[in-house]
């Protein structure tokens, strides 16, 4: 891998589609959340970490990884980290993303100085238009991506966004990429599209072109409105490829417990409880649209989906008796500042990484199908030991993937 001299996995497809040359099918899934993107950042930059630790400073999350899944700003990061440079290696080390976000997070997120003024002013531009233009934010990922397409990823990524034109999820893959040049879209254009969250960015229309001179249309807005966070899209893919080259997966749920899956949140405020039904009955199209500077039908679309897919995709594990294969790294008690979307301050950026390493240290939670909280589960340590535990997983599949293909 990189520079310590050993081989790196690039497209799993390249090798055939998983688990044909090794045991296991390795999925990151990085959800949507604006600035908020910073605790993930955190997180993967610590299991990075782990893995330089096992296989040498050249090692990089793309390496290890059949599919990165990201929405919005999870999109961004998935772009970061699966996009190659002039070497064709990731363009960025999990440990640069921070950077990234503090240097960039207050252009792309311009605030406005405070004033008794300042909320009227915030509902007025909801009225009228999104809250940013997000020029900087696209000549950012224009100038980071290039001409990079999704095929062109050093391992397979999966990104949603939705089309309000067909009013219908748009799912872009590498895996589709490589067979359907119409779907073939510019890794920028993607990113941008997954990023245009109603009320804060424009909607993104761009074409794509294929052979003969056909082309396809797409009006796209934030993915997080079809899949805030893409765990279960990314496994849906990945099975759909598998499927496609290789006739001995049955599609048998039991072979489900090949899938190593590491899910991680960008936080929420549960329980700050920020809304109440007596509170919200009482309010019309505009408050719904903007409350005291949050977006609560936004945050509640969001925050459902997300929670739908964390729900669903622990009891499969759970059912199939290898939920040690299934970690979800989340973060329910942000409150105030910390729980925007778009409060890019270098304190309140600053705080979102402190809570990144904080939930490291935190134990191992999953979610209450009935409460909704994230409760700590007993033996399974804090989230950097099991991230730990994930890393020697990792490491021995690619060390496995690597010595059966060297046989071949």
């Amino acid at each position: 891998m990189g520079s310590n001299g050993t081989a790196t996995a690039t497209h799993a497809s390249a090798l055939a589609p998983p688990p044909s040359q090794g045991k296991l099918i390795a999925v990151l899934s990085i959800d949507g959340g604006g600035i908020r993107g910073l605790i993930p950042a955190t997180i993967i930059a610590c299991l990075e970490a782990k893995l330089q630790e096992l296989d040498g400073p050249g090692a990089r999350i793309a390496d290890y990884f059949d599919v990165i899944a990201g929405t919005s700003t999870g999109a961004l990061i998935t772009a970061m980290l699966a996009a190659p440079d002039e070497n064709k290696r990731p363009l960025f080390a999990a440990k640069d993303i921070n950077q990234f976000y503090l240097e960039n997070g207050p252009k792309i997120f311009p605030q406005e100085k405070a004033g008794f003024l300042k909320p009227v002013a915030n509902l007025l531009r909801v009225i009228r238009g999104p809250k940013y233009d997000g020029s900087f934010l696209h000549d950012k990922i224009k100038s980071l991506t290039r001409d990079v397409t999704v095929a062109d990823t050093v391992t397979n990524v999966v990104v949603p966004a939705f089309d309000v034109k067909c009013l219908q999820p748009i799912i872009f893959s590498t895996y589709e990429a490589e067979h359907d040049p119409l779907k073939n879209a510019h890794l920028s254009d993607i990113c941008i599209s997954t990023a245009a969250a109603p009320t804060y960015f424009p909607a993104h229309f761009f074409k794509t072109h294929g052979p003969d001179g056909q082309f396809r249309e797409f009006h796209l807005i934030d993915g997080g409105i079809a899949a805030n966070n893409p765990t279960m899209v990314a496994m849906s893919m990945l099975t759909k490829e598998v499927l496609r080259h290789n006739l001995n997966f049955t599609g048998n749920p039991a072979e489900y417990r090949n899938y190593l899956i590491i899910s991680i949140g960008t936080g929420s405020a549960k329980q700050a409880e920020k809304y109440t039904a007596p509170k919200c009955a009482k309010w019309g199209l505009l408050r719904w649209l903007y409350d005291g500077g949050f977006t609560p039908l936004i945050d509640i679309f969001s925050h459902a989906s997300a929670d739908m897919v964390d729900i669903h995709a622990q009891v499969l594990f759970k059912a199939l008796r290898c939920e040690e294969n299934y970690l979800r790294i989340q973060d329910d008690s942000l409150t105030g500042h910390t729980s925007s979307v778009d409060i890019a301050t270098k304190e309140n950026m600053e705080a979102l990484i402190g809570i990144g390493k904080e939930l490291l240290k935190k134990p191992v939670a999953r979610v209450n199908i009935d409460t909704g909280v994230y409760e700590a589960v007993a033996g399974e340590g804090t989230n950097e030991e099991a991230l730990e535990r994930f890393a020697k997983k990792l490491s021995d599949e690619l060390r496995l993937r690597k010595n059966n293909f060297n046989s071949y």
